[in-house]
């Protein structure tokens, strides 16, 4: 007589065994069909959570329910292929570790569309799958804003439509694949989650590395994913320090704490009563802003809520007492094809009156010569002394200059609404992500991406992107 509790179990573990031959088929068939993403794909293991609502992961281990997994297999095996492939994007772009402070349905949301948007661009046999009418409606909604369907410029989207409950329902259920509450780690959750996102970021990068080395041997799927990998790529960068590479070496009227000897000082205080024998140093030598110069994009493809925010993010950051001297000659030039306003600030109170009165001027076409032309002519003039650079914030659409300047240019873009394809390699490129403009913490939104080589703070950067 057979003992009904060790046939179950023998069940139980013959299921198991054939739920991880049918994940590490998928793992085989994604890899003979994306061979560049050899070393994600072997990033995870498998382990059966019988409780499980169908498939997921923390980004180390993916979860699964047998009976789930047995009756996605039974439908088709292409389904089971795009669960894995989309729970390995989840972990390439960090889905799981950037979702703080964000409301976590909308987030969970644009995370699935996302991941969904990649694998529908792959059309390959182990994935493709005829999208529906309804999806295919809402990719065109989204691009029509996005150039590159990202978690985080597909969440603002969704957060700005204020979409009601019902439809939110029925966009989720048209895009769910796994489930997302592997996500939240619980033991050791902040160690164990800057160890997650450390290893697929370098996973990521090397993503990019043999794709980008790849070259033109890549199809058009690839390039497709590649976008997305670039997008995500960009590494958080202080803006304060971008601004940085600008500033002078000088000295100033204040307090030098750092070259002071307080022996000497509190030595002549008790030999002599109230004669110190040396005294601080009445200037310190700081590293601050002198000359600079803003151009602002006014043509009518830039928006100007968005220049306007820039503008004021950047005054917040010139305004602290520790960004630039006290006396300073920055101009802010408002161009389109041409040049249409050029107000020199060197004041604090300037700037402010400036920022008051803000409007913009122009709204034509696009060319980034003039601004350039008229700026080597204050030079020549001898309006700049110390002039180290110049912030170009424009959605990068327009004539470029040929010839390399002999101060700074750095072209700022917002995230997901610019074109940098002709941007000289000469030139830095900032991405600003717009959730940074909108929320006024820029400090922490630009990013960067070396592409070339870097010198120390002020000096030349080629073809780098931040």
């Amino acid at each position: 007589m057979i003992d009904p509790v060790r046939h179950r179990q023998l069940q139980e573990y013959n299921q198991v065994e054939l739920c991880n031959r049918i994940l590490s088929n998928a793992q085989n068939e994604l890899y003979l069909n994306l061979r560049y993403l050899d070393v994600a794909l072997g990033s995870l293991g498998y382990e059966a959570a019988p409780d499980s609502r169908g498939v997921g992961t923390d980004g180390f281990v993916i979860y699964y329910c047998p009976d789930f997994l047995c009756n996605l297999f039974g439908q088709s095996r292409i389904l089971v292929n795009r669960s894995y492939l989309h729970m390995v994007i989840h972990c390439l772009f960090c889905h799981m570790d950037t979702r703080q402070g964000r409301e976590k349905g909308d987030w969970n949301l644009a995370c699935d569309i996302a991941a969904e948007s990649v694998i529908d661009g792959l059309y390959l046999s182990c994935v493709h799958r005829q999208p529906s009418f309804y999806r295919l409606d809402w990719y065109g909604r989204l691009r029509k804003e996005l150039p590159v369907l990202s978690s985080q410029g597909v969440y603002h989207i969704l957060q700005k439509m204020g979409l009601k409950k019902k439809q939110k329902e029925r966009l989720a259920a048209e895009f769910y694949v796994d489930d997302h509450g592997y996500w939240e780690l619980q033991k050791d959750g902040p160690k164990i989650s800057a160890m997650r996102q450390n290893q697929w970021s370098k996973n990521r990068d090397k993503l990019q590395t043999e794709m980008e080395t790849m070259g033109n041997q890549q199809d058009e799927d690839s390039k497709s994913l590649l976008e997305h990998v670039q997008v995500e790529n960009r590494e958080r960068y202080d803006y304060r320090k971008f601004l940085r590479k600008f500033s002078v070496l000088k000295e100033e009227m204040q307090v030098d704490p750092d070259s002071f000897d307080y022996v000497f000082y509190t030595y002549g205080m008790e030999l002599y009563g109230n004669m110190p024998l040396v005294e601080p140093l009445e200037t310190k030598e700081v590293r601050r802003i002198e000359e600079f110069v803003i151009v602002i994009d006014t043509s009518m493809s830039c928006s100007g809520e968005l220049v306007r925010r820039f503008l004021e993010e950047t005054y917040d950051v010139l305004c602290e007492a520790d960004s630039y001297f006290r006396k300073v000659n920055i101009h802010i030039i408002q161009c389109d094809e041409q040049m249409r306003e050029d107000r020199q600030i060197t004041c604090r109170e300037e700037m402010e009156a400036y920022m008051k009165d803000f409007t913009i001027i122009g709204q034509g076409g696009t060319d980034f010569r003039p601004a350039f032309e008229y700026v080597d002519q204050m030079v020549r003039k001898g309006e700049f002394h110390h002039l180290r650079g110049l912030l170009y914030f424009t959605d990068g659409e327009g004539i470029y200059p040929v010839k390399q300047r002999v101060y700074d240019t750095a072209f700022v873009f917002v995230k997901e609404q610019y074109t940098d394809i002709s941007v000289p390699p000469w030139a830095m490129k900032v991405i600003l992500e717009p959730e940074q403009l909108r929320e006024g913490d820029m400090q922490a939104g630009a990013k960067k991406r070396f592409s070339g080589s870097q010198t120390g703070e002020g000096g030349k950067a080629d073809n780098n992107e931040y």
